[in-house]
């Protein structure tokens, strides 16, 4: 299976929706304390098997996260831990890149994720408590989102609503949100401890998954939202992010400070089909392909890049 050593620890991996052998990887120097970050596109090579880079874009600090664009093949936005908010062409060299620069956020930029439904617009979420509405084509963000009281660390658009959005907070809540409203449609106390990461089930529009410190998994129904579902418990340390499959409904991945990434089935007698221990430093970011069924990826601050096929030994 594939193996790239990207130089800075890795924060975030997405598989490319119009390309199945295309991933975007975001790092950081350092860890993402101080120093400088990068972009890479990378492309694996069916024939050899090998993960090489395409593309690499350089940053004055680290980056957090990154989202493929819904719309345009070649283009992606980054989360920037000076609270910038940039767009890359991968298609045009370095000399012209970024293609768009946003400095609205007064801190970190943790999060970003493009809208699936209505494909011109996109969300980041930041260290200075607000969530922020962007279009490709607006000179700035289109609104900003402040009920939270302590940092935001990820923005999750629904699957099936052009409007709805989740957003993960170090204040222990999850919000529901319609960019139509004023105010949130739901605050659910989803964890005792600082929430990292939430993810829409891509078959249930009512299923909503959380991650926390406190080393759990959540899975919620927001039509009911007393008690979860379920509760899945097997990492060691922090669940940094969770991710429902885009090609089963009762699947998910996750992924730890205990350098594990895990899959689950929150249906299953046994919820725990597979940990993978390949990392030998926390895990930052993990993704489901959209395009092959079972392929995962992950990155660490081991400044590695991993893409396996579900069942397979990652190292291989």
């Amino acid at each position: 299976m594939p193996i790239f050593k990207a130089g800075f620890s890795g924060h975030a991996v997405k598989f490319s929706p119009f390309f199945e052998s295309r991933l975007v990887v975001a790092t950081a120097q350092n860890f993402g304390i101080i120093g400088n970050g990068r972009i890479q596109v990378l492309d694996l090579d069916p024939a050899t098997g090998a993960m090489a880079e395409f593309c690499a874009f350089e940053t004055s600090d680290g980056v957090y996260d990154c989202a493929w664009s819904e719309s345009h093949e070649s283009l992606f936005v980054s989360a920037i831990a000076d609270g910038h908010v940039k767009i890359w062409d991968c298609a045009l060299p370095p000399t012209s890149n970024p293609v768009v620069s946003f400095k609205e956020h007064a801190r970190e930029v943790h999060s970003a994720d493009w809208n699936p439904v209505r494909r011109d617009s996109f969300l980041t979420s930041s260290w200075d408590d607000t969530i922020k509405l962007w279009a490709i084509d607006r000179p700035s963000s289109i609104r900003t989102f402040r009920e939270h009281t302590y940092c935001v660390y990820t923005a999750s658009w629904s699957p099936r609503h052009a409007d709805v959005f989740a957003s993960a907070s170090g204040d222990c809540s999850v919000r529901v949100w319609d960019v139509r409203e004023p105010v949130s449609k739901l605050t659910l106390h989803a964890h005792d401890l600082e929430i990292l990461s939430c993810d829409w089930n891509k078959y249930d529009q009512c299923l909503l998954a959380t991650s926390s410190i406190d080393k759990s998994i959540k899975i919620w129904d927001i039509r009911n939202a007393r008690m979860p579902v379920i509760k899945l418990e097997g990492h060691s340390f922090a669940v940094r992010k969770v991710k429902f499959s885009p090609h089963r409904p009762s699947l998910l991945l996750s992924c730890s400070y205990d350098m594990a990434v895990c899959l689950w089935d929150y249906q299953a007698e046994d919820s725990l089909l597979a940990r993978y221990d390949h990392h030998t430093e926390f895990v930052g970011g993990i993704d489901m392909s959209v395009l092959v069924e079972g392929l995962l990826a992950s990155t660490g601050w081991d400044e590695l890049v991993y893409v396996w096929q579900h069942g397979t030994d990652p190292r291989a």
